[in-house]
């Protein structure tokens, strides 16, 4: 029998199937985790939050919605679109690579930190001040998840917590974003540039947590570049799984050293030349990376 050609999608439909698939399966495991969890006892059915629910049920509700709005709608169009390379694997320098990109974060990380005391303390126009009471409604609610989940004094929930807020967040966000959106992005705008920036913008915007986004994004632009030129989807994961074990340690740190989620929070206020260093630093690590990566065939080289 002879097979039927694969007909291929536009980047546009290839959109509108990741947002469909997105959807669908985004609400469906949930409601299996609700369903599971209310059934061993979790009572979220009853009216109840998720702060208020066994570790059991929390663990659960949050790997399920890690899993199903980003693993799945990834790996699944992936599937369906198998002439796409969502999922680059290039073995070229890979531990180089992802040292480098450790580093670049490494390296950034005062400037970071002095974005984000900026960002989390913007204020907007007296007019937008309904939106501004809004957006902070919605970053208390997100801390309060992250404190109640994070600041654990237990080796048991610290490896829980490795897992659930650092290997699944690092391998289905990237894969999502940075995998599948970001080469939709470059297929559409035929700039890989564009397609970083626009899918870093989306990928903080998606956590709604507005008064860290500007930090939240400029990860999102590096994780970016280390795809578009290493084209290997494992680099920017191992990034990703770093920084977000590295901050899931020190959670477990500090409240072992009876530390608050507030302290945790805090910024620290460097001495200027330590701001100037980062940036230099983080220029200098950025450029060897590009250099280790030049000679091969740029990932929007091929998409274009």
């Amino acid at each position: 029998m002879k097979e039927t050609p694969l007909q291929i999608r536009s980047p546009w439909q290839s959109l509108v199937h990741l947002l469909l698939l997105t959807f669908v399966w985004s609400i469906g495991i949930q409601v299996l985790a609700i369903v599971v969890g209310s059934l061993s006892g979790g009572g979220l059915f009853d009216g109840g939050n998720l702060l208020d629910q066994s570790p059991f049920f929390r663990y659960l509700i949050l790997a399920a919605g890690t899993f199903g709005t980003f693993y799945l709608p990834s790996v699944l169009l992936q599937k369906r679109e198998p002439y796409n390379d969502y999922f680059p694997y290039e073995n070229k320098s890979f531990v180089l690579l992802c040292i480098l990109g450790v580093a670049m974060l490494v390296a950034v990380g005062p400037v970071m930190e002095r974005i984000g005391e900026w960002n989390a303390h913007m204020s907007l126009p007296e007019s937008w001040k309904g939106i501004e009471e809004w957006m902070r409604q919605q970053e208390d609610a997100a801390n309060e998840v992250v404190k109640k989940v994070a600041m654990v004094d237990n080796i048991g929930f610290l490896f829980l917590n490795l897992i659930v807020l650092a290997v699944l967040p690092a391998i289905a966000e990237e894969y999502y974003f940075r995998g599948v959106l970001m080469h939709i992005i470059l297929r559409i705008a035929k700039n890989g540039h564009v397609a970083v920036w626009l899918t870093a913008i989306i990928f903080s915007a998606i956590h709604v947590q507005f008064f860290g986004f500007f930090p939240r994004m400029i990860l999102g632009v590096l994780f970016g570049y280390m795809l578009l030129w290493s084209r290997n989807m494992w680099v920017p994961i191992v990034a990703h799984f770093v920084n977000n074990a590295a901050v899931t340690i020190l959670a477990y740190y500090y409240t072992v050293q009876g530390k608050t989620f507030e302290e945790l929070q805090s910024f620290t206020d460097y001495p200027l030349w330590m701001y100037g260093g980062s940036i230099v630093l983080t220029i200098m690590v950025v450029v060897l990376f590009y250099n280790k990566t030049k000679n091969q065939q740029e990932y929007g080289e091929r998409m274009g």
